[in-house]
Parts: C-alpha cells; structure tokens; sequence
C-alpha cells in the first residue's frame, strides 16, 4: 500500500512538470517555425517585388501562383507545415500588426483567435 501511496504523490508531481516542459516546446518549435516562414516570405518579397496576397497564402512558397508563375523563383520551403497542435499557420496580407508587410501567426493550443497561456496566439509580432 505504501508503494501505491508513494507511486501515485510521485505521478502527481511530475506529470504536471511533463505537460509544462511538453506546451513550452510547442511554443518554442511554433516559434521557430514562423521565423522560418517569415525568412522564406521575404525571398519571396525580393524575387516578386512583392509580399503574398491573404487569398494566396503561404501556399505560394511551395507551388507558383498562376497569377505570376513566370517571375516565381521557389520553393521557398518544401512544404507548409501545420503548426504544433496539427493547425495550419494563420496569414494575413496587410497584416494588423504589421500593415506594410503581413501577419503570420499559429492560433495556440485552442486554435482560437487571442487567448491566454497555452492558448495563446503566436505571431511575428
């Protein structure tokens, strides 16, 4: 019974830790991947003179956009990856926070707009 006892005061201290170290590598790797996204979205800008539309989207760094086929110069990445809860990445030409160029964000944890904690948005800003 003691064994029980002591297995289980150990499971509930560091299953909580887990989960805590499990959410800030998300964060960190979704992070990580912006940036990334945000480097292959100014390529793009050098070789189109231009930033991707929000219709276009981050599609556009993987397969040319009929619109403008001739002067694309990709991939800029080899896919677009999901974010680390298994979301697309949001993107938005002019951004909100940044009107000049475009917004890139995950959604978090809830893949809800805002949020708090896990559940918090990402973005480039």
């Amino acid at each position: 019974m003691v064994v029980v006892i002591v297995l289980a005061v150990l499971a509930a201290t560091i299953i909580p830790q887990f989960i805590g170290m499990t959410t800030d590598a998300k964060i960190s790797a979704a992070k990580a991947n912006i940036s990334e996204l945000e480097s292959a979205l100014e390529r793009f800008f050098v070789q189109m003179d231009r930033y991707p539309t929000t219709a276009e989207g981050l599609q556009v760094l993987v397969e040319a956009p009929a619109s403008d086929a001739k002067n694309w110069r990709g991939p800029y990445v080899k896919q677009v990856r999901l974010d680390p809860w298994n979301h697309p990445y949001q993107y938005k030409r002019p951004g909100t926070h940044h009107p000049n160029s475009f917004d890139l964000w995950s959604r978090g944890a809830d893949d809800a707009e805002g949020g708090e904690g896990p559940a918090a948005d990402i973005g480039n800003w």
